[in-house]
């Protein structure tokens, strides 16, 4: 689903391609794929990389990243890496272009695409972190079934009668319409999921403070399409509220929403901004706020903010 929007993205927003090199599984080989006018063929891993392509956005699990991405990089390929493979090795940035750009280096041949939970909330908390350091956060993740890929959405169609046939293989082990699965993911030995420690790892290093404790509970929910999460956030210096308004107003790329007070999954739905509601003080501490933070995950949690990582490169080296 991701790799369809990346191609959706890069049409949009009119990226200059010489020549798209759609890569799938063998049985997928020979299929077309309609972009810029043209159809091309989809083709495999090898006839792509004797391509030597400039540029590769891989979405396809961390097992094939771990094995194709540094082939890729090796003959001078600059990889955009869509999973988990990457994104806590020292050696490669972990990058949201709004706020951490500047940690890609010219000799950079990979770069790793952040968790679509962690994107839209440090882009919400970049900003105040800028300002205020950021001491501790809290967060209870409301993640849509999209957020499995399309055996996600299948189950919860069959689940509602919507679908007369049944994923061959279920998303989830438990019954996921009108019900939540606080689980994403395997738990780990300290009791929290990796997703949640997707969160808590990536959080700190897109936002280069390893000081920072974080939280994370996530949950899915029978929602199509849109993560949401609610957020408390406590900071070294009080917050004036006045200011963490204006500071997030004029972030790039967040919607502070006022009417209503609140944003939901189903208003994000194709756009690539996040949007922030239900700013307040926290009643417990003068340092904490909470806040409601949306976006469209298969959009700026994934393909869109991978296209804008490309985009950036392109303007920095001045690739036409």
């Amino acid at each position: 689903m991701v790799g369809s929007k990346m191609i959706k993205i890069l049409e949009e927003r009119n990226v200059p391609t010489d020549e798209l090199i759609p890569v799938a599984s063998v049985t997928s080989v020979g299929k077309k794929i309609l972009f810029g006018g043209r159809k091309w063929s989809v083709c495999t891993l090898e006839e792509a990389i004797a391509r030597k392509p400039h540029f590769a956005l891989f979405s396809a699990g961390a097992s094939v990243s771990l094995q194709w991405a540094p082939q890729f990089a090796q003959m001078g390929c600059t990889v955009i890496d869509n999973s988990s493979a990457w994104r806590m090795d020292r050696a490669v940035p972990l990058v949201v272009p709004e706020i951490n750009i500047h940690s890609v280096k010219p000799f950079d041949r990979l770069i790793a695409n952040p968790n679509c939970s962690t994107i839209q909330m440090v882009m919400a908390l970049a900003p105040l972190h800028k300002r205020y350091r950021i001491d501790r956060i809290v967060v209870s993740t409301y993640q849509s079934v999209s957020g499995s890929g399309q055996k996600g959405i299948e189950q919860l169609l069959f689940e509602r009668g919507d679908t007369p046939n049944a994923p061959s293989v279920p998303a989830y082990n438990q019954t996921i319409d009108l019900n939540l699965i606080p689980q994403i993911d395997q738990f780990l030995e300290n009791g929290y999921t990796k997703e949640e420690m997707k969160m808590v790892n990536e959080t700190r290093k897109i936002l280069e403070d390893d000081s920072i404790d974080i939280s994370a509970t996530a949950v899915r929910v029978p929602v199509m399409g849109g993560h949401s999460e609610s957020v408390h956030v406590s900071f070294h210096e009080a917050p004036d509220m006045e200011e963490v308004y204006g500071l997030l107003h004029q972030f790039p790329g967040v919607v502070v929403e006022t009417s209503p007070q609140y944003p939901m999954p189903l208003c994000c739905e194709g756009r690539d901004e996040v949007f922030v509601g239900r700013l307040r003080r926290d009643l417990s501490s003068p340092y904490a706020i909470q806040m409601w933070i949306v976006a469209d995950n298969l959009r700026k949690g994934a393909a869109t903010n991978a296209v804008q990582i490309l985009q950036m490169l392109f303007n920095r080296y001045r690739i036409e």
